[in-house]
């Protein structure tokens, strides 16, 4: 054994000299990551696009979209102007919540190619300069990962502590509400070893036991793997709720309806956060992103206030937890949110800036007007919402194209998780079935899951098979093919959106400020760093309306609107968006 570790230790040696050899005599560039390269604050004024894999660009015609696919449209990802790009789970997994149920954090799910096939997009991303955000989700792990396999043989077995788990004989653990369970209780019962476990989503999904510093330790090795390989950081999933109060207190009968408050504030989340910060996040130059940032901006600041050194960017829900659609809950009650935390963030933190996700139905159905006469205009107008506000803009794949809900009219048609075990719970108490899938046609996940279209042939171009989940069937009219070849289209006008914000970096950095913040139907606002300032007015209705802005515009100028002929000052037509300089 020592003569072997010798001759190995002998041959890493020579193997260390010859490289060095190579590396100073070749004449080839040599590759920075961009983890190095890159400033310290790059992710300020990045605009990230959220790419959902299993829809985006299927390469092998299994109606699954995968790795090979995204590689297919680098080009066109660059054509956008974006920096980086947010994708969501690609790990290995048994997919029953389409990958937040992870069985494997170090290899890459067969449906989406192999390990391979990532590191050829992440080459190919660094190449046009863009860069590669993943999701981590380690609030909890799949219920087939070995961790839980092990952990559930035996009480004693020394992987029963990474999860939660509630002995039967100390009688029903204290009743918590779960997000995705039919049953809606987050206990599961296991008969092998007589005990609950915790699993606050579905019961594929058990929740880590964030107590134990040994799984601590294995999310932090699990994140330097992926570091190592020269991704550029981590959007942390369902994190707030990593922190368990394990005493295990009982908590309202109504809880649920304001459970961040119960769920997200756990007692050693932050030490946890810092504790990563420092074993991980220090050592590299990425960006890190907390989904869910308590209940309020002081909250929210106190995931990324610099002196704390916890995260880089606080990716709060209520801006899209407030309602089903702008008009359930107003204008002026929207407003006052961005306001709040605009005032809480002015001076330090950091914020992201969305209106749609995988986890939300698309942008233009919720926040604008679908139909057929606005919903390139109401696109045009939110995406310019987005994309001058002060924060990070993250912007949902298919949203540049104005991609709109598809409202299932059946059950069968529906792949979500949560849809579905609602669906259930409700069928069997008996409830409004019909009333349900109504709701869901407007909320549901799967509306802005639907495949990515990119031209008018079948299937939208997104496979040559049999699609996971249908396809929108107005991709004939709303496509990237058409759009392409439309300098008005909605894909175009968020190019020139994105060129616009980085020809300045005043909707970065610069000072935001509401105008006429009562008016019921225009959302505007300054952007203002030393001399150069801007004003952008968004109509939210489909009227034309006025507003007082209070300001001398007699020499302002036109920097772009979503209409051919803008209004007189001050009057806007229906969904106007228009960003003047002044």
């Amino acid at each position: 054994m020592i003569q072997h570790s010798l001759y190995r230790s002998a041959v890493v040696l020579i193997l260390m000299a010859i490289s060095m050899i190579n590396c100073t005599s070749s004449s080839t560039k040599q590759v920075t990551p961009t983890n190095v390269t890159a400033k310290s604050d790059w992710w300020k004024s990045a605009v990230v696009y959220q790419i959902y894999p299993r829809s985006f660009k299927d390469s092998d015609g299994d109606g699954i979209g995968d790795l090979k696919g995204i590689i297919s449209k680098l080009d066109y990802l660059k054509s956008l102007g974006i920096d980086a790009i947010w994708l969501n789970p690609i790990y290995t997994s048994p997919n029953d919540d389409n990958g937040y149920d992870i069985s494997d954090y170090r290899t890459i799910m067969k449906d989406f190619g192999t390990m391979e096939d990532f590191d050829l997009l992440l080459k190919g991303m660094h190449e046009r300069g863009i860069k590669l955000i993943m999701d981590l989700v380690v609030n909890h792990s799949s219920d087939e990962h070995q961790w839980f396999k092990e952990s559930r043989q035996s009480r004693d077995n020394p992987y029963r502590n990474y999860y939660h788990w509630w002995p039967a004989e100390k009688g029903t653990p204290p009743y918590r509400w779960s997000f995705f369970d039919v049953n809606s209780n987050a206990w599961k019962y296991d008969t092998l070893t007589n005990s609950y476990y915790l699993h606050y989503f579905s019961q594929k999904q058990p929740d880590l036991n964030w107590e134990n510093p040994k799984v601590r330790n294995e999310v932090y090795d699990i994140m330097r793997f992926w570091l190592d390989k020269g991704i550029d950081g981590f959007r942390m999933d369902a994190f707030q709720f990593a922190s368990k109060d394990t005493t295990w207190p009982v908590l309202p009968k109504d809880y649920q309806k304001d459970v961040i408050r119960y769920y997200g504030k756990g007692p050693h989340l932050h030490d946890y956060l810092q504790e990563m910060n420092k074993e991980v996040y220090s050592k590299y130059n990425v960006m890190s992103v907390a989904e869910g940032a308590g209940s309020s901006p002081a909250d929210a600041m106190q995931f990324v206030d610099p002196d704390r050194k916890e995260l880089n960017i606080a990716y709060h829900f209520e801006s899209v937890d407030i309602g089903n659609h702008i008009n359930d809950f107003g204008l002026v009650k929207y407003k006052q949110i961005f306001e709040r935390y605009d005032s809480t963030f002015k001076d330090k933190g950091w914020l992201a800036i969305f209106l749609a996700n995988h986890d939300q139905p698309r942008m233009v159905s919720k926040f604008g007007n679908d139909s057929a006469a606005y919903s390139a205009l109401s696109s045009k107008m939110l995406s310019t919402f987005v994309l001058t506000m002060r924060g990070t803009p993250f912007y949902y794949n298919g949203d540049e194209l104005g991609m709109t809900n598809i409202r299932f009219n059946s059950i069968e048609d529906y792949n979500d998780v949560d849809t579905r075990n609602k669906y259930t719970a409700l069928q069997q108490s008996g409830g409004n079935l019909k009333a349900f899938i109504e709701l869901k046609k407007q909320t549901s996940r799967d509306n802005g899951r639907t495949p990515f279209q990119w031209d008018n042939t079948t299937n939208a171009g997104f496979t040559i098979g049999k699609p996971w989940l249908k396809v929108n069937p107005n991709y004939t009219s709303v496509n990237v093919a058409m759009q392409e070849q439309d300098p008005n289209s909605c894909l175009n006008y968020f190019k020139k959106l994105i060129q616009l914000r980085k020809q300045t970096n005043i909707f970065t950095t610069g000072a935001w400020a509401l105008v006429d913040k009562n008016n019921p139907d225009v959302f505007a606002y300054t952007r203002i760093n030393g001399n150069e300032r801007y004003l952008v007015m968004l109509n939210f209705t489909s009227k034309s309306t006025s507003i007082n802005t209070g300001i001398n515009l007699e020499k302002a100028t036109l920097v772009l609107s979503n209409y051919p002929k803008t209004s007189t000052i001050g009057n806007l037509q229906p969904y106007e968006a228009t960003i003047l300089k002044y």
